[in-house]
């Protein structure tokens, strides 16, 4: 049994498969996923568990080269924007429909239950090298 990091298998075997340039979206409960990336459904209530929880549990295991949101997050969900600027000072904003048809290239798709809007992130995958 891991010891520690994340323990959902789903989750912990996605993420090994990553490689340099492989994107993950974190996203809402109410962002659509798309077809193709493979998925796993971390929502279980509305807001359980948390975007800022994912984000903070996946930057633990991820390096991140990149990062990129919706702009529409600035007005609607500055806590949010908080979180993610703190991790991304070059942080990406484009429009929400970009975001959604960027979304359709990640490799990986971590849902969270989150219920506040535009709680969602693209990231691009880096080396620790």
């Amino acid at each position: 049994m891991k010891r520690a990091g994340i323990l959902n298998r789903h989750l912990s075997g996605a993420l090994a498969e990553l490689g340099h340039g492989h994107e993950v979206l974190i996203c809402d409960a109410g962002m659509p996923i798309p077809q193709g990336p493979r998925v796993v459904d971390l929502a279980f209530r509305a807001g359980v568990p948390s975007f800022a929880e994912v984000l903070e549990g996946l930057l633990a295991e991820l390096v991140v080269e990149g990062a990129t949101a919706a702009y529409e997050v600035q007005r609607a969900n500055p806590e949010a924007l908080a979180l993610l600027e703190g991790h991304f000072p070059e942080l990406e904003l484009v429009p929400h429909e970009k975001l959604k048809e960027l979304s359709e290239r990640a490799r990986l798709v971590v849902r969270t239950g989150e219920a506040r809007p535009y709680a969602n992130v693209l990231l691009r995958c880096g080396v620790f090298f």
